[in-house]
């Protein structure tokens, strides 16, 4: 469903030059199967994301998103994604039901087939009690179970999960963890970037460590701590991240 091979993205500087913010990045992941992205803050998670979901271009390499190239087909590549960040972007005047709506009618979602899919996520996500409540009047948990209802509001195979726990209490960011779980069950291929150890241990059946714009180790939490001979995924992130930063002291 995601395929990516040797991406990289650089980003122009007048003083510096070119800035390589992805090198080399290269993974697949599978229909039912949710792939971590580790990384602290900029390590290159968001910019390979908005790669795959089209807001940016590579410089070089390649993504395939259900089949489509994200720089040559960005129209077929978007019909067949649903996107989510940290920043729900909740429009105060319209309520959780018009939100949802709207997005499903961007979508070309026909009326009744519409209809009927807001019925569904309104009652599998339990909104029915928000749906006609403003989103000026929604807590920080409502305004994240609109977000996630309007991102799979057009059934796309493949979601992008951009942080989505970010600035969230613990309470509402266990929710948001568990409505991911329930899409992989659906079988949506899933890709989810996070700094939090403790999601992708509990959440991801892959995980990628990416630092500094190159993966580091690809694996399932077994195999990584397997290959490493480290059992504690915290200690295995930071050798990664020191053994790579000897590498890059030997070279200089």
């Amino acid at each position: 469903m995601i395929s990516v091979e040797h991406l990289s993205k650089s980003f122009a500087d007048l003083k510096r030059g070119p800035i390589p913010a992805l090198d080399g990045v290269s993974f697949e992941v599978q229909p039912g199967e949710i792939f971590g992205l580790l990384g602290p803050n900029g390590a290159g998670k968001t910019t390979c994301l908005r790669i795959l979901s089209t807001v940016l271009t590579p410089t070089s390499g390649r993504a395939l998103v259900a089949g489509y190239d994200v720089a040559r087909e960005p129209e077929k590549v978007r019909a067949h994604i649903g996107f989510m960040s940290g920043n729900t972007g909740i429009y105060d005047r319209m309520t959780a039901w018009e939100m949802v709506e709207y997005f499903g009618r961007l979508y070309g979602l026909p009326e009744d087939r519409l209809k009927s899919r807001l019925d569904e996520i309104f009652t599998t996500l339990q909104m029915n009690e928000i749906r006609d409540l403003l989103g000026s009047k929604m807590s920080t948990g409502m305004k994240q179970k609109v977000s996630i209802a309007r991102t799979i509001v057009h059934d796309p195979p493949v979601l992008i999960f951009d942080e989505p726990t970010s600035g969230l209490d613990v309470l509402v960011a266990r929710n948001v963890l568990e409505q991911i779980k329930d899409l992989r069950t659906q079988g949506k291929c899933i890709i989810f970037s996070t700094h939090i150890m403790r999601e992708v241990e509990k959440l991801c059946d892959r995980i990628a460590v990416i630092y500094k714009g190159k993966i580091l180790a690809i694996g399932t939490r077994q195999e990584l701590s397997s290959r490493y001979n480290q059992p504690d995924m915290e200690e295995l992130f930071f050798e990664l991240i020191r053994e790579h930063e000897r590498e890059l002291a030997g070279a200089a």
